[in-house]
């Protein structure tokens, strides 16, 4: 079992894979150097039966009368191992040692030194094809500028067992050579990509099992190469993956506990609401002047609890559109935040009658709304700075109107309005975190809640909404709305233009 499971943890290893291939791969550049080595091997060692054979012949020739006593012919060609030696010379054949002739010889071969294809393959075939042992008749000059030509014949069983030892002690050398340098490469790469990749493999298991730990993270090392690269990013990327979870687990605590708190917080304001209402009924100037402010208050704080509800839901309700004027529906919410009783602010809808949009009316009553009210917040909190900075007796720049301007227009296929105030303007960290719940409020105590609504809405009609302008002369925000079917139009218009047109 033991053996078992570590053949299976093997097989799954990133670096017995790699040893097990570098192996394999330098078995088989040992191969491809081998099968013309093997040829060589067999040139060779018939040159050298060649040269013998020469050496045989001149001793021949040396002797009187051309010949020797018998005893020391056999014993020439014992030693030379063949059965007959001839020279060509010239245009003669001459006939120097001849033992007990072979009746047939199975192939004749003609030696030459240098690589070809044609001693690749006879040294091949005498490995792995031939097997019995046959007679060759050999020829070749031994001798380099030599016009001696030595033929002989030879049996090729000793051809056979010269060529399988001397590829025996190949193979050996080649599989120590394979296995050397494999393991120096595996080594060299196990240290370099294996490990590392291990690391950063345990290290994304391991931070997976809890992203939100911190000490989970990877510590990057200093390396400069793609492994260095890598850990750093993975580094920062789960850095701002806890940072991401730790503020979703915060917020979905502090949903948790909106929750709870919502019934309660919702009767104490409804009382507190009776109460402020009780009290216009009384003549006193200074409560008559201060309830509608009290009132104010209090709605909107019940107004901040619904929000904050509702943008704990897990999504928006689809946007049921429809095609409607603008210009009624900006009045409406004009009259709905009860800017009419307010002298000091003033809201200019420069919306043309003939211009309409595609849009669930509700959530643009929404959208509108909540780009207003901060408009208004904003004008109104610039106002009260004034006024606590006049009380204190110091100057402060002259006080002008409060101005909310809406424009819109239509465009191709989409609506576009612009939702305009002279009010100080953003604050940086405002502009920084737009659209973002908790994070974007322009003002002191708010939450950003309101801009984060507004965003999810304008997304769900296809729609952009952009931050245009924010300075000390105010901020404009331009919200774009296309048409339901803006698609299919924009898709038929460039199907129209590419269509051929028809010859007249």
């Amino acid at each position: 079992m033991r053996l078992y499971a570590w053949l299976n943890q093997a097989r799954a290893s990133l670096s017995m894979k790699l040893l097990l291939l570098t192996i394999a791969f330098v078995m088989i550049a040992e191969i491809l150097i081998l099968v013309p080595t093997l040829a060589k091997y067999r040139v060779d060692w018939l040159m050298d039966r060649l040269a013998a054979a020469q050496i045989a012949a001149l001793a021949l020739e040396a002797a009187p009368n051309r010949r020797l006593p018998q005893m020391l012919e056999e014993k020439l060609l014992r030693q030379t191992k063949v059965h007959s030696i001839a020279v060509k010379r010239a245009d003669r054949r001459i006939l120097a040692l001849q033992a007990d002739m072979p009746h047939i010889i199975d192939a004749q071969y003609e030696i030459a030194q240098g690589f070809s294809l044609t001693n690749i393959k006879d040294a091949l075939a005498v490995v792995f094809w031939y097997r019995g042992n046959r007679y060759l008749r050999v020829s070749g000059r031994p001798e380099v500028g030599s016009n001696d030509i030595v033929e002989i014949i030879i049996e090729e069983a000793p051809l056979r067992a010269a060529m399988l030892g001397h590829l025996g002690r190949i193979l050996l050398l080649s599989g120590f050579i394979s296995l050397f340098t494999a393991s120096l490469i595996y080594l060299a790469l196990d240290r370099l990509l294996v490990r590392p990749m291990n690391r950063l493999t345990s290290n994304i298991i391991h931070f997976a099992q809890n992203p939100e730990d911190r000490s989970r993270v990877i510590s990057p090392k200093p390396r400069n190469d793609i492994i260095g690269i890598t850990e750093r990013e993975l580094a920062n990327m789960q850095n701002q993956l806890a940072d991401m979870l730790h503020q979703k687990t915060r917020l979905a605590n502090l949903g948790l506990a909106v929750s709870k708190i919502n019934h309660d917080l919702r009767n104490m304001l409804a009382s507190s609401q009776l109460l402020s209402d009780r009290l216009t009924s009384i003549d006193d100037p200074t409560a008559q002047k201060l309830v509608p402010k009290l009132i104010h208050s209090l709605d909107r704080a019940i107004k901040l609890c619904s929000d904050t509800l509702q943008y704990g839901r897990a999504e928006e309700a689809a946007p049921q559109r429809q095609v409607f004027a603008l210009k009624p529906l900006i009045e409406e919410i004009h009259e709905g935040l009860g800017l009419t009783e307010n002298p000091s602010l003033r809201l200019e809808n420069l919306v043309e009658d003939t211009i309409t949009i595609d849009a669930d009316r509700d959530q643009m009553y929404r959208i509108l709304s909540n780009l207003i009210r901060n408009g208004v917040e904003a004008i109104e909190a610039q106002a009260a700075k004034r006024h606590d900075r006049d009380a204190k007796g110091y100057d402060s720049p002259a006080e002008r109107p409060g101005v909310i301007r809406i424009q819109a227009k239509r465009m191709q296929y989409k609506t576009q309005i612009r939702v305009s105030d002279n009010g100080p303007g953003l604050p940086k960290r405002a502009r920084e975190h737009l659209f973002q719940p908790f994070q974007g409020s322009q003002r002191k105590g708010g939450t950003g809640l309101g801009l984060a609504i507004t965003a999810e809405l304008v997304r769900a009609h296809g729609g952009t909404i952009v931050l245009a302008a924010s300075d000390a002369q105010g901020t404009t925000f331009v919200i774009t709305i296309p048409d339901h079917d803006s698609n299919n139009h924009l898709a038929g218009k460039k199907a129209s233009q590419k269509a051929p047109r028809k010859a007249v």
